[in-house]
């Protein structure tokens, strides 16, 4: 009876240290969650203001010679946004699952550790793939890096359309995946410039459109990247909040338990005592 009620206290011992590990997890994934929707707004105003210019470029080319917006069905580009590290639940295989569709025949751009481990296992090979980034700070550096990708195997026989598959966070605290269009880019989205004067420029129109076009790329990868990173830190903390209910029903359980079996035992121990002194007056008779 002793030793079941030292491993049932051991046993709380350890649960509680996980608990302690749980709730550090979940603070820190609330921390980093909150900071990047903090700088959501600022990344999805600065899109705006490229999104206008695109505007106003535009109207500094005659129609007749725009870039056409005709997407080739040939094949599509897939930028996936998944988990960087574990503790996320099913983070990753949601996004794979929301991709299953396009994967035939796509190439894949794979964003997190945990999502190129779980891709390989269910035996997609990605065309290139990188790490998510850490802490906000990184994404414009992630941003960057996928630019780069994209634009060195953007060829000819390379993919005719680039979609990316976004998670992200809504009000209430849920995921969601969404799919968006990156490239081509699409004219038709951009608003009509105002009746007031061209701007002044120094660049060729052509010239301004596709550096506005770059930057506009860039905005839309920051920005996707920023959601991605909010909304694993977002599904780690509902991880993390489960595990602490799970916690602490088990260590109510085992409490229970503990004050159980030390109730046994002192009932136990006075059964003893008792029989003890019986046998003592009997010898004394």
């Amino acid at each position: 009876m002793t030793e079941r009620l030292a491993d049932v206290s051991n046993q709380i011992r350890n649960i509680r240290q996980l608990e302690a590990v749980v709730t550090a997890l979940r603070g820190i994934a609330a921390s980093r969650a909150q900071q990047a929707r903090s700088l959501l707004a600022g990344i999805e105003a600065y899109s705006t203001v490229v999104c206008g210019a695109i505007s106003q470029a535009l109207s500094l080319i005659p129609a007749d010679v725009r870039p056409g917006s005709e997407r080739r069905r040939e094949r599509i580009g897939l930028i996936l946004f998944c988990a960087e590290q574990g503790f996320a639940g099913a983070f990753s295989e949601r996004i794979l699952d929301a991709s299953k569709g396009d994967l035939a025949g796509a190439m894949t751009f794979v964003i997190g550790t945990r999502g190129l481990a779980v891709a390989r296992e269910r035996g997609l090979i990605p065309s290139w793939s990188a790490p998510m980034a850490s802490h906000v700070d990184a994404v414009p550096s992630l941003a960057n890096e996928i630019a780069d990708a994209l634009y060195g195997r953007v060829t000819a026989r390379g993919p005719s359309t680039i979609q990316m598959i976004v998670p992200r966070s809504d009000p209430a605290g849920a995921i969601r995946i969404e799919q968006r269009s990156l490239l081509p880019l699409n004219l038709s989205q951009f608003a009509a410039a105002s009746e007031s004067p061209p701007p002044l420029t120094t660049l060729k129109p052509q010239e301004l459109l596709e550096r506005l076009t770059a930057e506009y790329v860039y905005a839309r990868l920051c920005e996707a990247a920023m959601h991605a990173y909010e909304a694993e830190n977002q599904a780690r903390m509902m991880t993390m909040t489960a595990a602490r209910h799970n916690i602490s029903g088990r260590l109510e359980a085992l409490t229970h338990r503990e004050q159980q079996l030390r109730q046994e035992e002192i009932t136990n121990e006075i059964v003893e005592l008792a029989a003890g002194a019986e046998a003592l007056r009997e010898r004394r008779k």
